[in-house]
């Protein structure tokens, strides 16, 4: 599937979530306090993985570049997820997403 089928199939499926949905928000809660105690437990872990010299051998340069770009994660996280799935890119990415 090219990039443009992608982001068609996307936008299909976005479009089919906001017409299933009556817009009461239903499945969550706005006053969660454990959202918000998950939140800035990640915040504090971003900020500690961003110090961190990782090992990265046997990786490539470009893979763990991509991998942090499309997951929206630190350097870190990307090499570890690239270690952990074999150096599949599509596998870290989507292992990093969920």
């Amino acid at each position: 599937m090219n990039s443009q089928q992608q982001a068609a199939a996307a936008q299909q499926l976005a479009a089919q979530e906001t017409a299933n949905t009556s817009g009461d928000h239903a499945g969550h809660d706005h006053g969660d306090a454990k959202g918000k105690e998950k939140a800035e437990e990640k915040k504090v872990e971003e900020e500690d993985d961003d110090d961190e010299e990782v090992d990265d051998e046997g990786l490539e340069q470009k893979d763990i570049e991509l991998v942090m770009t499309q997951a929206s994660v630190s350097r870190k996280k990307a090499v570890k997820a690239l270690k952990d799935n074999g150096n599949d890119i599509v596998n870290s990415i989507m292992a990093l997403s969920v």
